[in-house]
C-alpha cells in the first residue's frame, strides 16, 4: 500500500495462482532471508499470543459494559468497504445530509482499548511498527487472533470504535464542526470494492442511497484537492476507491488539526518535504519528453498540478512512466513529532495517520494520544523507528516481488488472486491443461 492512499481492490472472479511445493519452498526461503537481513519479526512470542487470546474472551460483556462511557451508534447505518481478500476491517463510514451540510462519520477500530502501554502487544507493536504486505503473505503488526476478531469491524456485530464525526459545509467543504469520541457501532454490511461499485449502479439495492451520497461528497473533496494542488498519481481510480480514500483523508486531517490546533500536543505527524525546484524541473522535463505526453501551459505554476494534468491527458500506456519520473525526485515522507513542513504531495499544512491502527504504529499511538491526552516519552524515537521500519518493509516488498519475477511468477496476479500450493498427488489428478497452468510443475 502506498503511504497515504488506499490500496486497490483484488480480482474476485479468478482462482488463485497455483504453484508446486518446490516453488513454495523457494519463496519461503527467500522470505526467511529477507526477514533476517532486515530484522523483521514474523512469528509472535508466546506471551504476546497468550495476552492477545485473553483479550478476545468475554467480548460481548465487555462491549456492553462500555456503553455507559461511549456513544451508542448502533442504530446508525454503517458499512465497511475493503479489498476482497481483506482479513481485518479497521474503518467504516456513515453519512447523512441536510440543506447546508453533510455529516460524515468515520469509525475506526478502537485498537488502543485492547493494545495499550504496559501490555505485551504494545511492546511488540513498538518493535514491528507496521504490517508488511507481501504477495500472498502478511507480516502482522498485531496478532491476527486479536486484529481479525474483536478489533475488526465485522458486519452484524457490536464493536468498539473511535469515531470522527465531521459536519462539512456543502459549499466550501470545510469543517463546520469536528467531534472525536469513543463509540459502539454495528456495521450493517461488509462490501468489497466491486460490490460497492455495483451498489452505486443499482437503484433500490441496500445502501445504494448512502453510497451515492457519500460518493457525491467524496468526488467533490477529490476535485477540491486537485484544484488546491494535491498530487494525484492515479487519476483512473474508481468510485469505490475514491469514497474510501477521500473519507480517510478527511478524517486524518480532522484528527491531526485537532491535535495541533485544538490541543497543541506532539503526535506522530506525517511530514513530506517537497523536491527542490531543480528536481521538479528534471521530472517535468522527463515527462514532457515522453511520447504523446504534454503538459498544458496553464498548469506550470504548480508542478503538482502540471503532473496531474499530464496524467489526465496522456495515453494510459504512459501512466507508469509519468509516475516513475515523479517518484524518482520525491523525498520520502517521515513521521515527525511536530507537523511543520506539512505534506507536500497532499498539499496539506498538517497531516497525520489515524485510520489504520491495526496495521500502523503511528495510527495506534495517535489513537492513544487522542483518547488519553498523553504523549509517549519516547515519541521522537518512535517516529524515527516507524519511518525506518516502513522503509525496510517497502524494500523487502520490492525485493520479494523481484525474486518472484525472477522465478517467472507474476506478483500482481498473486496479489490479486492469492496463491495455492499443490502437492504432487494433487497435480497428478489434474487434467493436462490444468497441470500445465501450475507454475513450476516442469521445474
Amino acid at each position: 500500500m502506498s503511504d497515504d492512499t488506499v490500496q486497490t481492490g483484488t480480482a474476485e472472479d479468478q482462482g488463485p495462482v497455483r504453484v508446486t511445493e518446490d516453488i513454495a519452498d523457494q519463496l519461503a526461503a527467500k522470505r526467511e532471508d529477507l526477514f533476517e537481513e532486515f530484522e523483521l519479526r514474523d512469528e509472535f512470542p508466546s506471551d504476546v499470543l497468550v495476552e492477545a487470546r485473553k483479550r478476545t474472551e468475554d467480548v460481548y460483556d465487555e462491549i456492553e459494559s462500555e456503553l455507559d462511557e461511549r456513544r451508542d451508534l448502533r442504530e446508525l447505518t454503517t458499512w465497511t468497504t475493503d479489498p476482497a481478500d481483506a482479513q481485518d476491517f479497521d474503518d467504516a463510514i456513515s453519512i447523512d445530509e441536510d440543506e447546508e451540510h453533510y455529516t460524515l462519520w468515520v469509525h475506526i477500530a478502537d485498537v488502543s482499548h485492547y493494545v495499550h502501554p504496559g501490555s505485551e502487544m504494545w511492546a511488540e507493536a513498538l518493535k514491528r511498527c507496521n504490517t508488511i504486505y507481501l504477495p500472498a503473505y502478511t507480516v502482522h503488526m498485531l496478532p491476527p487472533i486479536l486484529a481479525e476478531t474483536v478489533c475488526s469491524l465485522v458486519p452484524n456485530e457490536d464493536r468498539l470504535a473511535h469515531t470522527v464525526e465531521m459536519t462539512i459545509d456543502r459549499e466550501t467543504l470545510s469543517f463546520e464542526e469536528v467531534d472525536i469520541y469513543k463509540s459502539v457501532i454495528h456495521s450493517d454490511e461488509r462490501m468489497t470494492y466491486t460490490q460497492a461499485e455495483n451498489r452505486l449502479e443499482e437503484e433500490g439495492t441496500p445502501l445504494h442511497e448512502e453510497c451515492s451520497l457519500v460518493f457525491e461528497l467524496a468526488e467533490q473533496l477529490h476535485q477540491q484537492r486537485k484544484e488546491d494542488g494535491s498530487l494525484v498519481l492515479n487519476p483512473a481510480r474508481d468510485r469505490a476507491h475514491t469514497i474510501v480514500e477521500e473519507c480517510m483523508l478527511k478524517a486524518n486531517k480532522a484528527v491531526t488539526h485537532e491535535l495541533m490546533w485544538g490541543r497543541g500536543v506532539e503526535a506522530m505527524y506525517r511530514v513530506h518535504p517537497q523536491p527542490t525546484p531543480e528536481q521538479w524541473n528534471k521530472a517535468l522535463r522527463e515527462i514532457q519528453e515522453l511520447d504523446s505526453v504534454s503538459i498544458p501551459g496553464g498548469s506550470w505554476d504548480d508542478p503538482r498540478k502540471a503532473v496531474n494534468a499530464a496524467l489526465e491527458e496522456s495515453p494510459g500506456r504512459m501512466l507508469n512512466k509519468i509516475q516513475r519520473a515523479v517518484l524518482k525526485v520525491m523525498p520520502r515522507a517521515r513521521y515527525m513529532n511536530d507537523p511543520f513542513g506539512g505534506h507536500h504531495a497532499l498539499n496539506f499544512d498538517i497531516y497525520g495517520h489515524f485510520t489504520s491502527p491495526i496495521r500502523r504504529l503511528s495510527d495506534l499511538i495517535n489513537h492513544w494520544i487522542v483518547a488519553e491526552n498523553e504523549v509517549p516519552e519516547t515519541l521522537l524515537e518512535l517516529c524515527d523507528r516507524a519511518s525506518d521500519k516502513q522503509k525496510d518493509g517497502e524494500t523487502v516488498e520490492r525485493l520479494y516481488k523481484q525474486f518472484m519475477q525472477e522465478t517467472h511468477l507474476d506478483p500482481h496476479a498473486i496479489n490479486n488472486r492469492g496463491l495455492e500450493v499443490l502437492s504432487e498427488a494433487e497435480i497428478a489428478e489434474l487434467d493436462d491443461d490444468d497441470r500445465e497452468r501450475v507454475h513450476g510443475v516442469d521445474a
